[in-house]
């Protein structure tokens, strides 16, 4: 499997991976192919995912900015078209708590209301003709140890009082008796505005917008090289010469290490595994307790997280391999329903049907990124942290108005760069130690 660490490009033109959402999802929708004659624009944008797409969008309607997308393989190739598809009000790993401790209150509260408005955005993006298989509204965070309640019930607690958020605590018989028989849940909380949905359908929604406002996509029109030029930049693809003024980097967790000086070294691409089941019958889905399709996610720091889909298969993950050498390997997929299997015992003759991972984006400091080098005009958003399918619209919304000049939040997310990681050349031994330091965090703490 490809690996930003290690692999100059992703590819070119490769296949979707054989996920439940390709296999779900229909058609693509149209794009122009691949770029086979040279061109000069205003803002190319590289990489057709969640990021980009809103990028373009909004740069067409906000701004009246025409960009041309540059996709190495598939629109939402990516991340986007593989994850588990989460709408939260949220981004990266860092709390709120500790944005106020760090930032100041003022500044965690313009945080929150970014977030906020990041699935705010989604919502009315859907909501312009976009058929993405939305399910019904609730997410809840369960305690995977008894003493993790109290944590949850502290949680709820500041969050009401920051934000007036509206947060049920539940007890391990309230999770059992009205959402599902989880074995390991010891109670949870539980949020009104949370929801899952098909999150390749939603990219190819947000596709089909940003063509209809002008946007121009390539696909199979990887970018092998780019270097400045006395106006901007120059980006050598297989066929073509791109000259661009300004350039957009939205390939977040696919980014090739090297590719582009302004984020060497300053994210480490984490695999994530997903598995989702075959259909449960009437009786496995009785004998389990399951009766929501509400997302949920426990409190360990290797975090496991899933949802009924509404064919009645279970959607499962949690962190895959550490290198793409190792990605295919089904250790990983076998030990996500070997948990799976000890939640809810009525499941144990369950298969999986799909198995698939991608890579997601981890900073430094736990928060995402929305900068702009003024120094050569290079803009990009990175560093979600496994939480972007909400914010990333939010982010490139943000990214088209610094594009365009215009004003955005003063918050660190858009005025800082992403920080460089100490001893970068070890990221994956420091990934493999978190790793060891969680799976023990999480059985005896």
């Amino acid at each position: 499997m490809y690996d930003p660490l290690y692999h100059q490009s992703p590819g070119c033109g490769q296949d979707y991976p054989n996920s439940y959402w390709a296999q779900v999802s229909g058609s693509s929708p149209k794009n122009l192919g691949a770029l086979q004659t040279d061109l000069e624009v205003d803002v190319a944008i590289i990489g057709a995912g969640y990021t980009g797409m809103s990028c373009a969008l909004h740069l067409a309607e906000e701004h009246g900015i025409k960009a041309t997308l540059l996709e190495a393989n598939q629109s939402a190739w990516g991340c986007s078209g593989r994850n588990a598809g989460f709408i939260l009000k949220t981004s990266g790993r860092k709390s709120f708590s500790q944005m106020a401790n760090q930032w100041g209150e003022q500044a965690m509260r313009a945080t929150y209301q970014e977030m906020a408005e990041g699935v705010e955005r989604v919502k009315g993006l859907i909501a312009r003709g976009i058929d993405c298989d939305m399910q019904p509204a609730g997410y809840l965070k369960v305690a995977h140890k008894p003493n993790k309640l109290n944590e949850l019930r502290a949680i709820a607690q500041l969050q009401k009082d920051m934000f007036g958020y509206d947060i049920d605590v539940l007890s391990k018989d309230d999770v059992r008796q009205q959402f599902m028989d989880d074995r390991n849940a010891h109670g949870a909380i539980r949020y009104t505005d949370g929801f899952g949905l098909n999150p390749l359908k939603l990219a190819w929604g947000y596709q089909n917008l940003a063509t209809s406002a002008g946007a121009d996509i390539y696909c199979s029109t990887p970018v092998l090289q780019s270097r400045q030029s006395s106006t901007g930049f120059e980006l050598i693809t297989p066929s073509a010469l791109v000259k661009a003024k300004k350039v957009v980097l939205a390939t977040n967790g696919y980014t090739p290490q090297g590719f582009m000086p302004a984020v060497n070294n300053r994210y480490l691409p984490v695999l994530s595994q997903i598995i989702v089941t075959e259909p449960m019958s009437e009786q496995q889905l009785s004998d389990s307790g399951i009766k929501t399709n509400q997302v949920v996610m426990d409190t360990r720091a290797l975090k496991y997280y899933y949802r009924k889909l509404p064919d009645n298969r279970i959607l499962f993950g949690g962190r895959g391999a550490i290198s793409g050498k190792s990605a295919q390997d089904p250790y990983y997929a076998n030990r996500l329903l070997s948990v799976l299997k000890s939640s809810f015992p009525a499941l144990e003759s369950l298969n999986i049907a799909y198995a698939w991972s991608g890579w997601i984006c981890m900073s430094l400091d736990d928060i995402p990124h929305i900068y702009q080098n003024a120094e050569q005009n290079l803009f990009y958003s990175m560093g979600y942290c496994g939480a972007g399918v909400s914010f990333s619209a939010q982010a490139g919304k943000r990214l088209a108005d610094k594009v365009a000049g215009a004003q955005v939040p003063n918050i660190p997310l858009y005025t800082s760069p992403l920080p460089t990681f100490p001893f970068a050349p070890l990221r994956r031994v420091g990934q493999w130690g978190y790793f060891q330091y969680g799976k023990i965090k999480d059985k005896y703490f």
